[in-house]
């Protein structure tokens, strides 16, 4: 279980990026996070990464309270941020140096293959094209099978053809090993697409404004009346979270609008 308590992060005493935050995740779970530009999602992710240090509050895992990077919680980042000197198959066993060689290849050669990818494992990250550099910085992060998977807008830069193919190979991803997911996305259709829950975040400063559970089977219809009603209900709740900042004195320096 992945746990959020109190959490506050203070960066100057005029600027709160988020304040008492607390969430509950179960394992297994997916969870997506939308909100305007500034309403602390990111903090919060690094926050729950042991990247930065909070404030107030607590984030722990399965009990052990999180104070720094922690093996069990793995990140992908916007940009894919493969090591240039390193092949394919090296970028993606980076975390798997502690194991035996033959261990790591096989591993490796295993997620390749998952994806799409196999035969590629010598080529350089320069000779892929965007998806394929970001399923390998998926694969870097889920072939240690860590217990939390931390995901910041991951696809946003990628066109919607390719952005929908990378969120079936996740998601098979995801199936084989079932880690807790938490992704952050500004794509109201991503999250219903990928989400048991969408966490929709208030800004000035950062908090919780709805909590939406998707009871949505898999593989989903992204044309289903039950799709686009699940958009509908996030969409207004994000609008809500804005009218709801509207009417609070500011205290985040940063305003925001949705998308």
């Amino acid at each position: 279980m992945l746990q959020l308590q109190d959490l506050s992060k203070i960066f100057a005493p005029s600027i709160a990026a988020i304040v008492d935050v607390s969430l509950e995740v179960s394992p297994g779970e997916i969870v997506a996070m939308v909100g305007s530009s500034g309403c602390g999602k990111t903090t919060l992710l690094r926050l729950v990464a042991g990247l930065d240090a909070p404030t107030q509050g607590t984030v722990s895992l399965d009990g052990e309270v999180i104070h720094a990077p922690h093996p069990a919680i793995g990140v992908v980042f916007q940009e894919p941020r493969l090591l240039p000197w390193l092949s394919v198959a090296q970028n993606v066993g980076f975390g798997l140096m502690d194991r035996s060689a033959a261990e790591r290849h096989d591993r490796v050669d295993a997620a390749l293959l998952r994806v799409g990818l196999a035969g590629y494992g010598e080529r350089w990250p320069r000779e892929l094209s965007g998806g394929q550099a970001q399923r390998v910085s998926i694969l870097r992060a889920l072939v240690t099978e860590p217990k939390v998977l931390l995901m910041d807008e991951p696809f946003s830069a990628l066109d919607a053809l390719t952005r929908a193919s990378l969120h079936d190979h996740l998601l098979g991803l995801w199936d084989a090993q079932r880690p807790t997911l938490i992704l952050v996305t500004h794509d109201v259709e991503e999250a219903v697409a990928l989400a048991d829950r969408v966490v929709v975040m208030q800004p000035r400063p950062g908090r919780v404004f709805a909590d939406i559970a998707l009871d949505l089977p898999r593989p989903r219809d992204r044309l289903s009346a039950a799709f686009v009603e699940a958009k509908r209900v996030i969409l207004a709740a994000l609008d809500g979270s804005l009218e709801a900042a509207a009417r609070e004195p500011a205290r985040h320096a940063a305003a925001g609008s949705w998308w």
